[in-house]
């Protein structure tokens, strides 16, 4: 898998310029269904084989990141699109705007082969309105032929040892960002308190000036180089980085992690509901998810998919094994309302700061 496979994850590419989503007309299509991806996060043929195994179409458009496709869906009102990926807090805003239908179970037989906590996620008991489809985890990704002491706290990045002042990069996007220092400070990566918001922005500001960068695209690639020693990382994308380099190891620290969770939606405007939901179902064919764990190198909630995996694959990215009652006790981030924008400000004050 090349690199150019992998820069597709869920509001987790903020570098790039949030622009397109001026571009608000809905896609024309002649196909049965249009589908919005991130580049890369299914199979190249599944559209064929969607329609190999069910007649109908499919058309695949690519966006770039949860902010550009919720402008689109936001300008259209959803029409012209069927069904969506998009991360948990962006389907919780699009229920909430009243833009996604109801999943309809009886039409999707195999969510039976997604584990139980997969219908029990916070955003979304019961998957009322959204299907999960990949989860994972944030932590610290390491060059441990490099750095003498394995990290074991998210402290280990934000006041780090004269070693690797310089030699460290943190997650641009904001969740991410402001999370680090909410574990940190034991808080909830959910957090709106403005106190303890204001902690979190001082710890973060101090932190900055021991960066190499923020980076949210191209951190594996400074670990393999030895630019960097130790950066945050989303757990798939430390497994860039571990399959050019196997010294590269994935730790979460002890004040635990974020949940992120990647989901389909269905579009209220849809006119094809029926085949959206076929279209969910062939998803989650086991075979099919198998292929998303092995190719993006991120956890699926397929229990069938996940036990298919080959033993030397698991055995390259640990990670991958992680059970699946410990990955969600971790705390699964949610929309935060109005306390988004507080979110956005508090970052750019970091950023900004000398």
């Amino acid at each position: 898998m090349t690199a150019s496979t992998r820069l597709r994850h869920p509001l987790k590419i903020s570098s790039i310029a949030l622009g397109l989503a001026l571009a608000l007309s809905a896609p024309a299509s002649a196909a049965d269904l249009v589908i919005s991806n991130w580049d890369g996060y299914m199979a190249p043929d599944a559209m064929a084989a969607f329609k190999a195994a069910t007649g109908v179409s499919g058309e695949v458009v690519v966006h770039a990141t949860n902010e550009e496709i919720m402008g689109k869906l936001v300008a259209s009102g959803g029409k012209g699109y069927d069904v969506v990926f998009v991360s948990s807090p962006f389907a919780e805003v699009l229920n909430k705007l009243g833009l996604i239908e109801t999943i309809d179970h009886a039409k999707i037989p195999n969510l039976a082969n997604l584990y139980p906590e997969a219908a029990k996620l916070p955003h979304d008991a019961g998957n009322n309105f959204s299907v999960p489809y990949t989860w994972g985890t944030t932590g610290l990704c390491y060059r441990s032929d490099l750095v003498k002491t394995e990290p074991t706290s998210w402290n280990d990045l934000l006041a780090p040892s004269d070693a690797l002042k310089g030699k460290t990069t943190m997650l641009a996007t904001d969740r991410w960002l402001l999370a680090a220092g909410q574990l940190a400070k034991g808080y909830s990566v959910n957090e709106t308190d403005p106190a303890k918001l204001a902690e979190v922005k001082d710890l973060l500001i101090s932190a900055k000036k021991t960066l190499l960068a923020y980076d949210d695209t191209t951190f594996y690639s400074k670990l393999v180089s030895g630019e960097a020693l130790m950066v945050q990382a989303w757990d798939g994308w430390c497994n860039y980085g571990i399959a050019e380099k196997p010294e590269i190891k994935y730790v979460i620290p002890k004040e635990g992690s974020d949940l992120w969770v990647d989901t389909m939606v269905v579009m209220k405007a849809s006119a094809n509901k029926d085949a959206a939901f076929q279209f969910i179902n062939f998803m989650l064919d086991a075979k099919n998810h198998a292929w998303a764990a092995q190719n993006i190198d991120y956890k699926v909630p397929n229990k069938p998919a996940m036990e298919s995996l080959p033993a030397d694959f698991l055995a390259k990215f640990p990670n991958m094994g992680m059970p699946v009652a410990e990955l969600v006790k971790f705390e699964q981030l949610r929309d935060v309302g109005d306390a988004q924008r507080d979110y956005s400000k508090i970052v750019s004050e970091i950023k900004a700061a000398q």
